[in-house]
């Protein structure tokens, strides 16, 4: 078995307290670290977030592979960092306003991550102010994530859409939307630019808008 084939088990099967150690081990040979990304860690999530959104696998599997996905991803940042293209694009994501859920946005956020972008997670609670004021301090964000999970919280999406409206900033970003009780009619109403029922449509989604 290869070291990416290797890698690629690792994360299928969510050992992170090992990812580390044999990406190093396969650094130390000669391995390209891109290609341990792509074809090692990527690929696994990909293929579990295929299985994801089939029923086949649940939540807790998922976070098990993201948590050994994002320990893969930290042991290799070293040698990515002088290649540009390792990365897809940037995101902030965050729970809004009066929401303090988050499993649903971690999973979302540790799989954005697994798929190569920069992830800037504000947590939970996050007011339409603060959304904006991470774009402006990051000006290469170009998607923003807003997670909610009470009905009663959903309102404060349409007053971050409105926020980034009101600073002059509505075109610069794309506002992607998902939780429990949000729907695409919601994300139509609201004038949001995505909306995703679980987590690997979701990453699915983000790429959509920043292919070339």
């Amino acid at each position: 078995m290869s070291y990416t084939e290797e890698i690629f088990d690792l994360v299928i099967k969510g050992k992170a307290k090992l990812i580390a150690e044999k990406i190093l081990e396969a650094v130390e040979a000669g391995e390209n670290p891109q290609a341990l990304l792509n074809d090692g860690m990527i690929a696994a999530m990909d293929e579990l977030g295929a299985k994801f959104s089939e029923g086949e696998i649940f939540v807790p599997e998922m976070m098990i592979s993201a948590k050994a996905m994002k320990n893969g991803v930290e042991a290799l940042k070293p040698y990515l960092a002088e290649d540009a293209s390792s990365g897809v694009g940037s995101v902030v994501i965050g729970t809004v306003a009066g929401d303090m859920h988050d499993i649903g946005k971690n999973l979302v956020a540790m799989m954005l991550e697994s798929a190569g972008f920069e992830i800037f997670d504000l947590g939970c609670d996050v007011s339409p102010d603060a959304f904006v004021q991470a774009v402006k301090d990051n000006p290469k964000i170009t998607i923003v994530c807003c997670s909610a999970l009470l009905t009663t919280t959903m309102s404060s999406m349409r007053k971050t859409i409105d926020a980034f409206a009101e600073a002059g900033m509505r075109e610069q970003v794309k506002i992607l939307i998902g939780g429990a009780p949000v729907t695409q009619d919601y994300c139509d109403e609201i004038g949001a630019d995505g909306y995703s029922d679980d987590a690997a449509s979701a990453v699915q989604l983000a790429k959509s808008f920043v292919i070339a």
